[in-house]
């Protein structure tokens, strides 16, 4: 398939056409073992192609973005949904179009019941063609209709058989149609920046108390969802608004008008016939587009891009439109961006520059927070991060994002805790959370997932302890250990307790690798163990081990999803929920939980995963499929420029670490 330079340069086209090869070329010097000629509907490079696709005696092959496009704007983002068209285009009513012939096709059952779940879930989903924007948050009125404008000179105009005239009869037909109700007229926020124009002078409309404008740049779902009536031209919020089982008067000839579903001011063609609400979703949605899935790369069905969609919609939504974030690195900045995507973040200096109303976004447990009014939400690393240590600066595929507190703060409530004490979590989430628990385990993967080397229990012993150190300095000791604060202290309570056992004493990965502190006394560990392990992968140790001892250490979870005995000697955020014994308990944490409710809680529900891929937000278990292949290629393995700087990095963080 022939295409011009701009279609070629499309970076998913290739994907959603796995038929078709796609190649570039130019009058004079084209390809003629080809065919088609690509063109992108009747934009004005249909005349290119028409030219070359005569020259050739080519047939033209009609392509044009679906109807489920991306989450961002064409500028920013790739298409994952595009439709193929080997007679014309979808919005140019004046010839035929195979979206026409798969829309007025008779469907089974199966189908009939697959359009309606489609329905359900384009609504549950609150989709539309780009998804970015946030909902409208402002007042509605009780009672309206609304009318949605559009730029002028679009094409699907002009193609669908209407003029300007057509939006001053579309306005006057619902202020007459609806004498009782207000009249909600959508402006494109482009028209109202002065971009573009539109159809509608804003400042004339606003003197009519009948009519409110809304020209802020808005998802259009609450807008459809809560009116009385759509009216359009040629704008897709027509068909949406049929999805959401809206009356719809269309003013223009769009591809869902003339079939009986909508209230028509012009006649249809005669090729379009009476049709049911099934058809045309079934037509437009599931035959006549093709979807690419953002995380596979794979074609897909409509389902999965909805899916992804709607995950991306609520994790944008999360949190305020603005959000301050004090003291990041440079290089900890664009992920911070990734995971705020829907609110804009504004880096500072201090937390000083926030405003008394504002949102700040802290790393940890910031002290500096503490004389700040306004709402703080604490970052840190998620309970699955990374191939590699993040004091390497290891790219990380998950953060907790906690507007309560933090998870190892246990002088609080965390939003994890929350959760673990007050959520009923349905049978399908923990089936979810078995899953996911028995493929970790089965795939041997912790949070850095980092240790080569490999260890055999020693003969004749009867029962093993697993210690693992933890950086002493942290935070999460500071704030989740009230009597025990240390590796030695650690290792002689276990001692004292175990004197039989034989007692594995396995130092923090940043502290063996030098990046981090050593513990207060830690040269006398071994007084207090039988045996010390460094280069080991932890996940392989608990395979060889009875028991782990810990602090607060997320390795005590990690034993647990492995059903290991884990006694804690620290207030850690899986203790007190039956699963562990636990020398100084929480109180306040009165829930008894399984471990697929506390596997569901600290892995699903609580964190915020990040994809490598696609750098939007994914699942778990999307994550989980990535660290595996990251694990094994071997991305682990620092490049050059950062084993200089490791030196520099340790001293970073251990600087860090003594605040």
């Amino acid at each position: 398939m022939l295409a011009t330079r701009g279609i070629s340069k499309n970076s998913t086209l290739s994907a959603l056409l796995p038929d078709f090869e796609v190649v570039g070329g130019r009058i004079g010097c084209m390809p003629r073992n080809i065919d088609y000629v690509a063109s992108w509907g009747f934009k004005p490079s249909y005349r290119h192609a028409a030219v070359v696709a005569s020259e050739l005696q080519k047939t033209i092959l009609f392509i044009e973005d679906g109807f489920l496009r991306s989450v961002d704007l064409g500028d920013k983002d790739p298409t994952f949904s595009i439709v193929v068209d080997y007679q014309g285009i979808y919005y140019h009513a004046g010839r035929p179009s195979d979206l026409e012939n798969y829309i007025q096709r008779s469907l089974s059952l199966q189908q009939i019941e697959r359009a309606r779940s489609l329905c359900r879930q384009w609504r549950d989903a609150g989709v539309s063609k780009y998804n970015h924007l946030r909902d409208w948050a402002g007042m509605l009125p009780e009672d309206y209709v609304l009318v949605a404008d559009q730029t002028y000179g679009d094409s699907a105009i002009e193609h669908g058989q209407a003029s300007e005239k057509s939006f001053q009869a579309m306005l006057q037909a619902a202020l007459s149609d609806f004498p009782s109700s207000t009249v909600l007229v959508k402006i494109h926020p482009d028209v109202f920046a002065g971009r573009k124009r539109g159809h509608f002078n804003a400042a004339v409309l606003k003197k009519n108390p009948r009519i409110q404008v809304i020209a802020d740049d808005v998802h259009p779902v609450t807008l459809l969802q809560r009116a009385r009536a759509i009216y359009v031209v040629t704008s897709q919020m027509g068909f949406e608004g049929l999805l959401w089982g809206k009356p719809v008067h269309v003013f223009g000839m769009p591809f869902y008008a003339g079939y009986g579903l909508t209230h028509d001011r012009l006649p249809a063609p005669d090729r379009r016939s009476p049709v049911t609400l099934e058809q045309l979703v079934y037509g437009a949605l599931i035959e006549y587009a093709r979807y690419l899935d953002p995380e596979s790369g794979q074609l897909c069905q409509p389902e999965r891009l909805i899916s992804w969609m709607k995950l991306q919609r609520t994790c944008r939504a999360r949190f305020p439109k603005e959000i301050f974030a004090p003291g990041y690195s440079s290089w900890k900045r664009p992920i911070v961006k990734d995971f705020f995507q829907g609110s804009a973040v504004r880096f500072v200096n201090k937390v000083g520059q926030c405003p008394n109303n504002g949102v700040l976004a802290l790393w940890g447990r910031n002290a500096a927070s503490e004389s700040f009014s306004g709402q703080v939400i604490r970052l840190e690393d998620g309970f699955m991060r990374s191939v590699g240590l993040g004091v390497d600066l290891i790219r990380p595929l998950s953060w907790v994002m906690d507007t309560r507190g933090i998870y190892y703060d246990a002088t609080c409530v965390s939003d994890l805790e929350f959760i673990l004490q007050y959520s009923q979590m349905s049978p399908d989430l923990l089936r979810r959370a078995q899953h996911l628990r028995e493929r970790i385990v089965s795939e041997n993967l912790t949070k850095y997932n980092v240790g080569t080397g490999g260890w055999v229990r020693p003969e004749q012993v009867t029962t093993v302890i697993l210690v693992p150190g933890q950086v002493e300095t942290d935070a999460s000791i500071r704030f989740g250990s009230t009597v025990i604060r240390g590796n030695l202290a650690l290792l002689k309570a276990v001692r004292l307790n175990n004197p039989d056992a034989y007692i594995v004493y396995k130092p923090h990965p940043d502290v063996a690798a030098g990046m981090r502190d050593k513990g207060k006394g830690e040269a006398q560990v071994g007084q207090w163990c039988d045996e010390i392990v460094q280069d080991l992968s932890i996940g392989q140790l608990f395979t060889e081990v009875d028991e782990v001892h810990v602090l607060t250490s997320l390795a005590g979870f990690e034993a647990l999803m492995r059903g290991k005995r884990v006694v804690t000697y620290g207030r850690p955020f899986y203790a007190g929920w039956s699963l562990t014994e636990d020398r100084y308990p929480v109180s306040r944490r009165t829930r008894k939980r399984s471990l697929d409710e506390l596997t569901a809680a600290a892995l699903i529900l609580y964190p915020t995963y990040v994809s490598r891929r696609t750098h939007r937000f994914t699942t778990v278990e999307v994550a989980l499929d990535e660290l595996l292949l990251w694990k094994v290629q071997g991305a682990s393995v620092m490049p050059s420029w950062r084993k200089a700087l490791r030196p520099l990095l340790g001293l970073i963080a251990r600087l860090r670490g003594k605040r």
